[in-house]
């Protein structure tokens, strides 16, 4: 099973240019992804509005794993603090194992001929488009059959990144329906708490980072 936060990288690169395309909020999202997938796997938990790891066998995916026993090893933070930190250098960790593990190819380029950098395109599109499949029938239905899917959607929603994981259907629409799955009741009891607090905190990394982004250009 391809892990939520590399299915979210997987929908925010895009497939022609190689590019990131969250218009840079794509670290905070996986720092999310992250969390979520925590969340749901019964292994965080909120008490007096601060973070905890719960003790439980290691889930086996090594990325998870690490992030988990950083959060484990602090002490308790808020939501947004532990998106945050465990945001921090994600990013080029994920695409590294996409690329190890042959889901990506690496191609360097140069901007204006004089600039290098990477480009990142499928070489094994199954994940990506088993991810989009999930998400667009969730979409059509307004409404996810299991929490990971629902956790995705949550993530494309807070990321805006519709219209490039959709750029065939109506953005109101498929923005919309994003919104009813992301605040639905898609969490069991024992995760809601933690499931909601990360909701809540990639939203204001988001919102954030938009607002400090306007008054920089202002």
């Amino acid at each position: 099973m391809t892990s939520l936060v590399s299915e979210l990288l997987l929908l925010a690169y895009d497939d022609r240019t190689g590019r990131d395309r969250s218009g840079g909020f794509l670290e905070i999202g996986l720092g999310g992804a992250v969390v979520l997938e925590l969340a749901i796997a019964g292994r965080l938990d909120v008490v007096d509005k601060r973070v905890q790891a719960v003790p439980g066998a290691p889930l086996g995916d090594p990325l998870l794993d690490e992030r988990l026993a950083a959060i484990a090893a602090d002490k308790p933070r808020t939501p947004k603090a532990v998106v945050e930190r465990t945001a921090k250098k994600l990013k080029p960790v994920v695409l590294e194992r996409l690329v190890s593990g042959g889901v990506l190819r690496r191609e360097r380029d140069k901007a204006l001929g004089l600039f290098p950098f990477d480009r990142y395109l499928p070489n094994d599109p199954a994940a990506e488009a088993e991810a989009k499949a999930r998400l667009g029938a969730a979409v059509d239905a307004a409404r996810a059959d299991d929490a990971r899917t629902a956790a995705l959607a949550t993530l494309v929603y807070a990321l805006r990144l519709e219209r490039a994981v959709f750029p065939d259907r109506k953005t109101g629409p498929t923005r919309k329906a994003l919104k009813a799955i992301a605040e639905g009741s898609w969490a069991g009891d024992a995760t809601r708490k933690a499931v909601e607090a990360a909701q809540a905190a990639v939203m204001a990394g988001v919102t954030a980072a938009v607002t400090a982004s306007a008054a920089a250009s202002s």
